[in-house]
């Protein structure tokens, strides 16, 4: 695959000044960088090559051709999101423009560089406050898609999801929480009100301007159909820990919620905004749920399991008993 053709091609560009590996993708799966650009409309431009490996190796040891199977197809996706879905994205919800994408055993996105436009800053950490644009762009991502069906995406979007985690599951020492899986599954996906979830939406994905107050989302291998709460729930535990986890859930849930209703009522939809929440506040605790059953069985170890996420899962699974 000829990289610096297609992106001239794409540009416009004359020439290709430099280039630079921002960082090498899971598994060895390849690389995204970013080109510096003559004489064109762009300085700049992010690649993202994917080049499949003949021996995918897994850095936690789940190296399973079911693993190497889901990470082809959420290039294949993430291409397709950009082909199809990523214009429709407003500065409410912003998003790389996408220039061009080749598939030919390979996969290739050329995309605006986020830092360029506005979008420069990463940030490792951050306070309810800081994480409030990033709850603003998730309300606006799901309003802006709501009841869109998922064509070509994956029918289920995120990386935990049940059905494509069937290893994980088995590995589960929980038995109360591996025998309410499925039943928790089902309740996100009977929700009557679906939209397109991220996928992967924790900090390190989220690029914010200068100031801070907004943001631009990248990476979208898991985008896909969904009840929004399952960004939300992933979202903030990407944040925060137990102990901040418990004192502002009920804060940051308004955020959103308080978002969610004014992107709803500017796109024609208030008469919406009240059943919306009405059906999803009550699956933020399913939504949670579902993403502790993956870790506990892909990472029992991991620093995101802890009191607060073994209280709400606890809750979910007594209130399915009783239904």
């Amino acid at each position: 695959m000829d990289i610096e053709s297609a992106v001239l091609a794409a540009t416009g560009s004359t020439a290709i000044s430099s280039h630079q590996t921002l960082q090498s993708l899971w598994s060895g799966y390849g690389a995204i960088k970013r080109y510096a650009l003559k004489d064109g409309q762009y300085s700049a431009v992010i690649v993202k090559h994917v080049q499949v490996p003949a021996e995918p190796a897994h850095p936690r040891g789940w190296n399973t051709q079911r693993s190497h199977a889901r990470k082809v197809r959420s290039f294949e996706v993430e291409s397709q999101w950009y082909r199809s879905f990523s214009a429709e994205c407003d500065h409410h919800c912003r998003v790389a423009r996408c220039h061009a994408t080749q598939t030919d055993g390979e996969f290739l996105m050329i995309l605006e560089d986020l830092d360029a436009s506005g979008f420069p800053l990463r940030l490792s950490s951050a306070t309810p406050d800081q994480m409030a644009p990033c709850l603003r762009w998730l309300a606006n991502f799901h309003a802006r898609f709501l009841s869109r069906r998922p064509a070509g995406l994956w029918p289920i979007g995120t990386y935990w999801h049940l059905d494509t985690r069937p290893d994980e599951l088995a590995a589960l020492e929980d038995g109360a929480l591996k025998e309410a899986a499925a039943k928790i599954d089902q309740a996100l996906q009977d929700c009557p009100f679906q939209t397109l979830v991220h996928g992967d939406a924790k900090l390190a994905n989220f690029c914010f301007s200068h100031d801070g107050a907004s943001v631009a989302a990248v990476d979208f291998q898991y985008v896909g159909g969904g009840c929004g709460m399952k960004d939300l729930a992933y979202f903030i535990g990407s944040c925060l820990d137990e102990k901040d986890c418990a004192e502002y859930e009920s804060t940051l849930l308004d955020v959103y919620f308080n978002a969610l209703t004014q992107a709803l009522c500017e796109q024609g939809k208030i008469n919406l905004a009240s059943s919306v929440e009405a059906a999803w506040r009550p699956l933020f605790a399913f939504a949670w749920a579902d993403f502790h059953r993956f870790l506990k069985g892909w990472s029992p170890d991991h620093w995101k399991i802890n009191r607060y996420s073994e209280r709400i899962t606890q809750q979910v699974i007594q209130q399915l008993a009783t239904e």
